[in-house]
């Protein structure tokens, strides 16, 4: 076989390819074809748009009964005093007293929502109180020493007396750190052990010379 024969059809083959390139060239310009779409291209409504792919026209809907938020599970207690000492032996503060970050968070949210009234050393002295509100408890004595951290964290959540529930205002992992800072109080305010001297004193005999 000669090898003129595929002369021809090879110059032919490179015609039509570099023809075909030059059709094929991207347009930058111009929206390429889409084959198959799918849902590449779906409406997009706004969340209080109509929408009439709902029985009731809204983008909007309800979640399912029973939905559960990320981040915000149940809290299955009531506002009682049953129930705040069923949380103090059910509930255990996730953060250690070691964890320095969970402490310093604690002081913080403590002197945005708690130093107004709690004072800055916990001892209910804040500055609400000495305008006329009426104080709270001191955190410094000893009922709220020996109040478990499960059922301080219910006072937190629900609310107690002249205390309102700050569920809404702090977050769940926050009022662990602030109790954590509480804790750090108390332990500071514990006035420190007497030490004990030995008042026997012992003769010595003189040294010989």
């Amino acid at each position: 076989m000669k090898t003129g024969k595929w002369i021809t059809p090879l110059a032919v083959l490179v015609l039509i390819l570099l023809i075909g390139g030059w059709m094929l060239r991207p347009d930058y310009s111009r929206r390429n074809y889409d084959f198959l779409p799918d849902m590449a291209y779906s409406p997009a409504y706004a969340s209080l748009s109509a929408n009439p792919n709902f029985p009731d026209g809204k983008t909007e809907q309800r979640p399912v009964p029973g939905t559960i938020a990320q981040g915000y599970p149940p809290f299955h207690y009531k506002a009682t005093p049953e129930d705040a000492r069923r949380a103090g032996l059910e509930l255990t503060n996730p953060f250690p007293s070691t964890d320095a970050l969970a402490l310093q968070r604690g002081a913080t949210v403590y002197s945005i929502y708690c130093q107004a009234c709690h004072g800055a050393t916990g001892a209910g002295d804040g500055t609400v109180v000495q305008r006329g509100f009426p104080p709270p408890p001191s955190l410094l004595a000893d009922n709220a020493r020996q109040i478990k951290d499960g059922q301080m964290y219910h006072l937190i959540t629900l609310g107690q007396n002249n205390m309102p529930s700050y569920a809404a205002q702090v977050m769940r992992d926050d009022r662990w750190k602030v109790i954590l800072f509480i804790r750090s109080l108390q332990a500071a305010a514990v006035p420190a052990a007497p030490t004990t001297t030995n008042a026997t004193t012992t003769a010595t005999e003189p040294s010989a010379k």
